[in-house]
This record gives structure tokens, C-alpha cells and sequence, in this order.
């Protein structure tokens, strides 16, 4: 397997344009999944009524798109089987998340500084338009993406590179004038495929998978000094808005 070489984010002065993922990018989304895959399959007697652990959560479900968790999960099931239970599975979702879920730490900071600069947004993400949807406007982001690309509704979905191009062709920019902002390794695969560079965001899986996958960087947050560094903006009384 051929070395993943990252991508640096392009300089401030030819930035155009963020994209994001939504999913534990935007609010730490993961843990509710989390609960909702565990009560579910725990339910139906999954792995002998064991709850799956969160590092079963995080390694083969988390960043993927539902039909390849179907599969995997239930194999012999008939596919319209094994849709009915992710369907069911993202409305139990829905109802946690109704008002459960908080922004990350700066995102609001960050988004006015993005609004500031005339940089374009996009949100690309696997999840249903449902969920997205309701989480953005959950978080007070209803009005701040131009764009929303659902992987569903792509030819194919993460980890292809499909969504994210298809974000650039919306935005109507090439890659070297945008970076992405993705917390899975099949999310930051898609993006690296798209020749995007990719600042991960640290909330659940693993450090080393993310940079593995392609990442630029890791941050913890959007306060993260090595965001605003790597942009330019190292003095915090430049964020003042």
C-alpha cells in the first residue's frame, strides 16, 4: 500500500473554501450512535445479546455509510432488511439527538471567523439528509452552509472521494483553494482521494488512525492553537470578532 503523503491546507490569502463533515465534526454526535447501535442490536439478540463495546463501535461502524454497516452486520439478511434496522436505527438517533447535542468547543468562534474572511462553506457528510439536517440546525448552523451533499445521494459515498468532489463542483472551486475538516478515517480517506487536505478532528477515533488516514493534523477542538496556527492566525487577539 502505497505511503499516504498529507496535504498542507492552502494559506489564508488563496483559501476559499471549508468543508465539513458533520458527524462528530461539527458535535461530538458519536456517542448517541453509539447507544442507539448498542440498545438496537442488544435488542435483537446480536452477538448472543452481548452490548457491543465502543471499541467495536469505533473500529466497524463509526464514519461508515449504512448499507456497508447492513452488510456487515447482518450478512445473510436480505438488503431490505438490513435497511429497515439503519432506518430504524437513525430515527431512535434522531429522538436522542432532538436535545442532546452541543456544538464542539469553537465551532461558533470558528464559523463567525470564516463569515469574516468571505470563505465558502460546505457540510459532506454519510449521514441521512434527516440527521443532518436536524443536527446543524440543532447546533445553531441552520443558515451558515451554502451547500449540503448527502453520500446517499452521490454516485458513491465515503470513504470515495465522490461527496467531497461533488462539493467542489457545487462551490465551483478546485481542491487547492479548500480543506476539510473530517473525525473518521473513512471520511479523511474520502477527502484525500478528492486531493483535499484534511484537519482532523479528534472524537473517538484514535489519533494515529486519522493521521494514518491522511490527515494534515489532529486538533481537539476549534480553539486549537494548531489550527490557528497553521492558518495564519496565531495571535488570539486576531479571533476577536
Amino acid at each position: 500500500m502505497p505511503e499516504i503523503i498529507p496535504r498542507s491546507i492552502p494559506p489564508l490569502g488563496s483559501l476559499k473554501a471549508v468543508l465539513f463533515d458533520v458527524d462528530g465534526t461539527l458535535c461530538d454526535s458519536d456517542p448517541l450512535h453509539y447507544a442507539a447501535f448498542r440498545d438496537m442490536l442488544q435488542e435483537i439478540g446480536y452477538n448472543g445479546g452481548v452490548p457491543i463495546t465502543e471499541e467495536f463501535f469505533v473500529k466497524y461502524i463509526s464514519g461508515r455509510f449504512n448499507p456497508d454497516i447492513g452488510r456487515f452486520l447482518f450478512p445473510e439478511w436480505e438488503v431490505a432488511a438490513q435497511t429497515k434496522f439503519t432506518e430504524d436505527k437513525e430515527a431512535y438517533f434522531r429522538r436522542m439527538a432532538a436535545n442532546q447535542l452541543e456544538a464542539h468547543k469553537g465551532l461558533h468562534k470558528f464559523c463567525e471567523w470564516l463569515k469574516k474572511k468571505n470563505i465558502r462553506r460546505a457540510a459532506v457528510t454519510n449521514a441521512p439528509r434527516l440527521n443532518a439536517e436536524q443536527m446543524i440546525a440543532g447546533i445553531g448552523l441552520g443558515d451558515f452552509f451554502e451547500h449540503l451533499v448527502i453520500g446517499s445521494e452521490c454516485t458513491r459515498a465515503k470513504p470515495f472521494p465522490d461527496p467531497y468532489l461533488t462539493g467542489l463542483t457545487a462551490l465551483g472551486l478546485p481542491a487547492d483553494q479548500a480543506f476539510v475538516f473530517e473525525d473518521s478515517p473513512a471520511g479523511i480517506k474520502a477527502a484525500v482521494a478528492a486531493e483535499l487536505a484534511v484537519v482532523g478532528i479528534l472524537a473517538g477515533n484514535p489519533r494515529a488512525s486519522l493521521l494514518e488516514a491522511g490527515a494534515s493534523f489532529v486538533i481537539e477542538s476549534f480553539d486549537d492553537p494548531a489550527l490557528w496556527k497553521a492558518l495564519g492566525e496565531e495571535d488570539s487577539s486576531q479571533r476577536e470578532l
